[in-house]
């Protein structure tokens, strides 16, 4: 998937006001922001806008926000952090409506090089309904023009993700995307569409339901296809092995089947682990200690559950990334968060790290592990989007993608 969509390159923001939804989605712990990745991840745009005299404003969820509006889900400290590493004061607009007066006037004051950051979009419920449509025209009355540099949101056709073009465009403003959208798009777009062969794809996390149209898309794409974490134990099922207390989506027992069918009839390697490390009981808390037990795939015991990849998985794994030129790596191979249960997904990152081939960390619990382990500098790319590299990588279209003016 070729990106034909305008870039904060083609526009020209200055003296112009500047609408960017970003992704600043960062985890907290007692108010206090525990990773900036995602703000670091959005800086180049945001530097850019500024630089070319743009008066630029940022909005963002954070969170879930079941229960309305509150404190604990505010953007403050996101304005906080954001401001110490653009070294410029950020004027946090705390107004819980988001587009009120407050954000008006603060839009109003702005000079070029200014940056206002509203409060969270989700505040506002129509940010993630059908009947987004007023929510999206507030947003867009404050900007002339808008980019959209939020890929881990692009595959929600929210508010101030895809509505808010439609109302820029009548304006007669521009929609754009930005640094980070283009980056995610190039490196994704073209492991999938025009990888450099051979091809590897390496898909973990716990169930297959989360994952099938992945499985079937990515094959065809692929030479070689790894499953590892708990979703390889229905396809172990499928081949009529016991799985004890095993993770298994017994519904997708027949699909299962179809894809490694599906994987023989088109000459495709498809890996699944040969060894498990199998424990008495899940572990509470998760890092708890556990006591373990290797065990092969075809001698699985009825009363223990496998929660990693063994020790020969996990070389014929490493092994295959070996001879790889691309590799797509999306779920880890067991409860990584136990440091005892980590040792596969921490093979496989160590052989990806190795390898001289594109590497694409597809977001989510994937790339919580490889920066955990500390593999992060080592990958060519890790995507800041769980649910939206999962989309493209199904071949899906993106929203946030597609609602970018084309070139």
């Amino acid at each position: 998937m070729a990106l034909n969509k305008k870039t904060v390159d083609d526009i020209n923001v200055k003296g112009k006001r500047v609408l960017v939804r970003c992704d600043f989605n960062v985890p907290l712990k007692n108010g206090e922001i525990t990773d900036d990745t995602r703000i670091t991840a959005a800086l180049p745009t945001i530097q850019k806008l500024i630089n070319d005299g743009g008066k630029v404003i940022l909005c963002s969820h954070l969170g879930k926000v079941k229960n309305g509006p509150n404190e604990g889900e505010s953007l403050a400290p996101v304005a906080k952090r954001l401001s110490e590493k653009l070294g410029k004061d950020v004027n946090f607009v705390a107004d819980y409506n988001v587009t009120g007066e407050a954000a008006t006037a603060a839009v109003a004051a702005m000079n070029e090089g200014d940056v206002v950051l509203l409060q969270n979009t989700r505040f506002r419920g129509e940010e993630e309904t059908k009947n987004g449509e007023k929510f999206s025209k507030e947003l867009a009355d404050l900007a002339d023009d808008y980019v959209c540099d939020a890929f881990g949101s692009s595959h929600r056709a929210h508010a101030s993700v895809a509505g808010v073009t439609k109302f820029i465009r009548e304006k007669g403003g521009e929609n754009a995307v930005g640094y980070l959208m283009q980056k995610e798009i190039n490196f994704l777009g073209n492991a999938v569409e025009n990888p450099v062969r051979p091809f590897v794809a390496i898909l973990g996390g716990a169930k297959v339901a989360d994952k099938l149209n992945v499985i079937n898309n990515l094959l065809e794409k692929c030479d070689t296809l790894i499953i590892g974490g708990g979703m390889a134990y229905t396809f172990v099922k499928a081949q009529g092995y016991e799985i004890g207390k095993s993770l298994c989506d017994d519904e997708k027992i027949d699909y299962c089947k179809e894809m490694m069918d599906k994987a023989k009839k088109m000459g495709k390697t498809l890996l699944l682990p040969v060894d498990s490390v199998t424990i008495p009981e899940f572990p509470n808390p998760i890092d708890a200690p556990v006591e373990t037990q290797v065990c092969d795939i075809t001698a699985l015991p009825a009363d223990r559950e496998a929660c990693d990849i063994g020790p020969k998985s996990a070389k014929m794994f490493a092994d295959a990334v070996k001879s790889a030129k691309t590799v797509v790596w999306n779920g880890p191979m067991g409860v990584f968060e136990n440091p005892t249960l980590a040792e596969g997904t921490l093979a496989v990152a160590k052989a990806l790290a190795e390898t001289d081939a594109t590497t694409i960390i597809g977001g989510g619990d994937s790339a919580a592990a490889v920066n955990q382990m500390g593999f992060g500098d080592k990958m060519s790319h890790i995507s800041t989007g769980g649910g939206a590299s999962l989309e493209f990588l199904e071949g899906k279209e993106l929203p946030g993608v597609m609602a970018a003016d084309d070139k």
